[in-house]
């Protein structure tokens, strides 16, 4: 008996060691954002990418030692070439390309400067030192070999400036400036115990339509800047994996929540929790709000099921009033607060973000606060709402037990 309960103890010793290893060398993303195939309207504009150079910026969230760099060409039919990939410390948050050139980090692929991803092809770049501190912003610049200019995988809705510069050449002094990401998919932390991510999957007022081009003010961004600053939430990251015009059941643009719900928030890297915020759109075009409904309401539990199998605590967004928008009816009025009143009471969820009760009117409920009004669509708040969005957030729910 004393040997077997020997035996369990020693086995369980190893079993912690490879865990605080494992803890040690796990990869979490710090950014990400959500792909589709690119709508011509959003394509690259001449010079277009083909032999070009295109530096883009993100923000992140927290920083780390050593990184690498994933990119997709999951929605090209053809074969993308790059002939080579660098990181640098961007002096601005999207605003110009300038970067400082003493961070410059070339990136390689099996040990090889240049790649070329075949179609369908998700790649991840060689791990590298490279010092990211928390809310850096990070300029990556890919150099082109062949590129089609018809089937792009990309990020429409970046409300940050990318730059395209003729040639191989890292002067980008007359860059041609576009307001949308292309190729690059995720920045990955090799980081320590205690780290992880939050995936919040959403449509465009999770994108951020309605924030600052170049101001990294959406309400994931708030919420970031939030849990950077607390002792017990510094170490998760926030994805934004919103797709402006998204459905959760069809239509809608891009990929809908159901099809890309294991790929875009359970297959992450070092996801532990799981934001579901999306629906209006659904609701917007519907014939019949009930119905949509309680088809999204069995979405959801289906996105719930899936994270719990997981170990992924899963949180519910409130959808918010759009009285005053086009897609405005009785019928979708009374689909939201079912569909409201579900992620509130049903317990299904881990959580709630009441994000309906916090920008609401207050005098007119089923219609946006006037103050948080963008381009008075009464669909999409301003700056200033999604500043309340993400302060309206209950920190605790991403407390460590």
């Amino acid at each position: 008996m004393r040997k077997f309960a020997f035996a369990l103890v020693a086995l369980m010793a190893v079993a912690l060691t490879l865990s605080a290893k494992s803890d040690k060398n796990q990869v979490v993303a710090t950014w990400t954002t959500a792909i589709q195939k690119v709508e011509p309207h959003n394509l690259a504009p001449a010079p277009y990418l083909a032999g070009n150079s295109l530096r883009q910026i993100v923000e992140v969230s927290f920083g780390g030692k050593e990184v690498s760099l994933k990119l997709s060409n999951e929605y090209n039919t053809e074969e993308t070439e790059i002939v080579g990939v660098e990181l640098a410390r961007a002096l601005s948050k999207g605003g110009n390309a300038e970067i400082d050139e003493s961070t410059v980090t070339a990136l390689t692929f099996g040990g090889k400067k240049g790649v070329t991803m075949k179609p369908g092809e998700v790649i991840v770049s060689d791990p590298v030192k490279f010092r990211l501190t928390p809310r850096m912003d990070v300029a990556i610049t890919i150099h082109f070999g062949k590129v089609s200019q018809k089937d792009v995988t990309g990020h429409p809705g970046s409300r940050t400036s990318s730059y395209i510069a003729k040639g191989n050449t890292n002067d980008f002094s007359g860059a041609v400036e576009t307001a949308h990401w292309y190729y690059i998919n995720s920045l990955l932390v090799k980081a320590g115990k205690g780290y992880g991510a939050i995936a919040a999957i959403g449509n465009s007022i999770t994108d951020g339509r309605g924030t600052t081009t170049n101001g990294q003010d959406r309400w994931t961004d708030v919420l970031s800047e939030r849990l950077l600053k607390n002792k017990k939430t510094k170490k998760l990251s926030v994805l934004n994996l919103g797709l402006g015009g998204n459905c959760v059941l069809r239509g809608g643009l891009g990929p809908t929540a159901n099809s890309r719900y294991d790929r875009d928030v359970l297959n992450q890297e070092g996801v532990k929790y799981a934001i579901v915020f999306e629906g209006v759109n659904d609701l917007g075009g519907s014939r019949d709000g009930v119905a949509t409904a309680n088809s999204l309401i069995e979405s959801y539990k289906v996105m719930i099921r899936k994270a719990h199998e997981k170990g992924i605590k899963i949180y519910g967004g409130t959808i918010m009033p759009f009285k005053g928008n086009g897609y405005y009816n009785e019928s979708r009025e009374k689909g939201r607060q079912m569909v409201n009143e579900w992620i509130r009471t049903s317990g299904e969820f881990d959580g709630v973000i009441d994000f309906d009760a916090a920008t609401r009117d207050a005098e007119q409920p089923d219609r946006l606060n006037p103050d948080f009004l963008f381009e008075n669509d009464w669909l999409h708040p301003n700056a200033d709402g999604y500043r309340t969005m993400g302060e309206a957030i209950d920190l605790k729910m991403f407390y460590e037990k």
